[in-house]
Order: structure tokens, then sequence, then C-alpha cells
């Protein structure tokens, strides 16, 4: 996704003068080729990512569409007062990319594991949510909200292997990996293939899911989730904690629309992990990985 991200902002960069890269001692190697054609566009502002912030609203205010970047945590909790006070309050045109949602830096311990920031960040007024799930969806994101107004938070990781079968994409209204009559299975970034894996196994037994992704997860579209509410069976899968993800942000909105649904939301059990591992394992060791899905998804059907 990382790379596809890159290829979005280079080509805005080209045409638009007003597009200005930060980061905070981040990407070394992979902004070469952004660096060599627009140097006056960029900025390391070394590891302090408060300052970081506060640069990109001053520069924002200038008129600049800034892209800040980071490791996940590292560009919302660590400035999250900045992102709060500075840049959303005034509106600031800032996407805040944050590289490494979820267990991708599993092995490097809990500090390193971004497992809260979209409960967190989509909780401030008037900031918009962004997790696309394959490197096609990270291309389009990043060509569509750095023109848009106020701060964006767009999440990338790993690359899942699986592409969209639409042949017209449009991020807010979610994005489809596979058609089925049965059911439907949400989920945002990365952990997109371990759905479809399980989506696949459950073909076995004779179930069949639609599987999308919630692209645009903050404004959440009130008519995707009508045309999913029609449904028998609604589940959502993400790589975050359970409070505050896409399964709460789900629930809020048909609450909101006053339509009733019971839903199966499999994520992290609101705890952090000590265990460390690679992104597949600490996804096997939280639940989150492809056979857990498949069981938690019969049990749900089965207790119905």
């Amino acid at each position: 996704m990382r790379d596809n991200f890159l290829k979005g902002l280079f080509e805005l960069a080209k045409k638009d003068k007003s597009v200005f890269l930060i980061t905070g001692d981040l990407g070394f190697k992979i902004f070469d080729q952004y660096i060599e054609n627009f140097k006056d566009r960029f900025l390391n502002v070394g590891v302090a990512e408060q300052n970081m912030i506060g640069v990109a609203t001053g520069m924002a205010l200038r008129g600049y569409k800034v892209v800040v970047y980071s490791i996940a945590n590292f560009a919302t909790l660590r400035c999250l007062e900045q992102i709060r006070n500075d840049a959303a309050y005034h509106n600031a045109n800032i996407t805040v990319v944050a590289s490494g949602g979820g267990y991708t830096y599993g092995a490097l311990g809990m500090s390193h594991h971004a497992t809260e920031d979209i409960a967190v960040i989509r909780s401030l007024p008037d900031i918009k949510v962004f997790v696309p799930s394959s490197g096609l969806e990270s291309y389009i994101t990043t060509k569509k909200i750095i023109n848009l107004n106020g701060v964006k938070y767009l999440r990338i990781e790993k690359e899942s292997k699986y592409k969209p079968i639409q042949k017209r994409i449009n991020i807010s209204q979610g994005v489809y990996y596979n058609y089925g009559k049965d059911g439907v299975i949400l989920t945002s970034g990365g952990v997109l293939s371990e759905c479809m894996q399980a989506e696949k196994s459950l073909n076995k037994k004779k179930l069949f899911f639609d599987v999308i992704s919630i692209n645009t997860i903050k404004p959440l579209s009130n008519l995707l989730l009508k045309k999913i509410s029609k449904k028998k069976y609604i589940i959502t899968v993400e790589e975050h904690n359970f409070s505050g993800g896409i399964g709460s942000c789900i629930l809020e909105k048909l609450n909101e629309l006053q339509i009733k649904k019971n839903i199966k939301i499999i994520s992290i059990k609101d705890r952090y992990s000590s265990v460390v591992g690679d992104q597949q394992f600490m996804r096997k060791k939280n639940g989150i990985d492809s056979k857990s899905i498949e069981n938690k998804i019969l049990n749900f059907i089965k207790n119905k």
C-alpha cells in the first residue's frame, strides 16, 4: 500500500505545486524520487512528531496541501493534542499518513502496535478517516483525499494480494472483493486477506458472503449501511481494538438510521499484548486469522 500511496502523491505533486510532504525522520529511500523532483516541497523534522503537526498546520493555513508521514502510533497518539488543537480545530488541510496499521510492526512490541488509532482519531470532530485494504485502494484514496478540505487520516499497511472485483470504485460506498448471497463480511486494512481466506473455507459449508472493504470509515455512508442491512448475516472484522473500531462505527450508524440488526464483531478483545511476533503470528494470537474468523462466523450463525 505504501508504494501505491507514494505513486498517487507523486502524481499529485507533479500537477499541484501546493502539495508538500513532511516526515518525522522516516521513509528513507522510499521518498528518494519525490525528493529528487520536489526537494523544495519536502521537510524532515526529525523525531519530533508534535512539532511536525504544528509546522504542517502553519503551512496548511498558508495554502499548502500538507502530507505528514510517520509510523501509526507516532503519527497519532504521540501528537494527539497537536492534531486536535492545531490542525483539526483550525480545519487545516493536512493528510496524516500512518504507516503500519494493526500488527504490521508486531515484533517491535506494543509501542508499535497500532490497535487504538481509528477509535481515537475518529472521535475528533471533522476529521475524515480512510483505511484502504489493497494497493489499488491506497492509490485511489491518496489521489482523492489530499484535495479535500480539513484533516484526513490515512492508515496504510502491508498490501493484501486480493484485488477489487468492481470495475468502478467509489471509496465512500465500500469496495467489493467478493459477492455472496448469505451475508456480508465488512473489513478494513490488510486483514482483508484473512477474510477472503475465511470466506473461501465457508464456501465448502455452502455459505457465501459479500466481502466489502469499508475504506471510508468516517464519514460512513448511509447508503452503504442501508444496503448491507438487508443481508441476513453481518460480520465485521478488524485489526483493531473492539472499542471504537469499524464494528462500533457501524453499530452507531445503524442506530442513527433506526435499523435494528444483530452483527458479529471480530476484533482484538480490549487488551494490550505483551507477546510479540510477526503480523501473521499476532493475528492468530488475537483471534483474527482466517481460521479464527471462520469459526467465529460459524458459531454466530449457529447461535443466531
